[in-house]
């Protein structure tokens, strides 16, 4: 029984290295290609950048959201 429950939490632990690792390869591309066509765009408009560095700072918060949710479920699989 004490092999089962070692197991277990090991299992647990792997499923959350899973769950973390692979919920956060969406928010990390689309937080750089992001970045990218905002320093772009910067680049071609550099008097607009007050107005793209908003938006993309805006963008990168909804992104990061994702990843927190990412998170937040690697610990319900965790400790649930």
């Amino acid at each position: 029984n004490h092999m089962e429950e070692m197991s277990l939490e090991a299992m647990k632990a792997i499923s959350m290295a899973i769950v973390v690792g692979l919920g956060m390869i969406g928010p990390g591309i689309g937080i750089g290609i992001l970045v990218s066509k905002a320093l772009e765009a910067i680049g071609r408009n550099p008097e607009a950048s007050g107005k793209i560095q908003t938006t993309m700072f805006i963008g990168i918060a909804f992104t990061e959201a994702l990843a927190i949710f990412a998170i937040v479920v690697g610990f319900i699989v965790k400790f649930g």
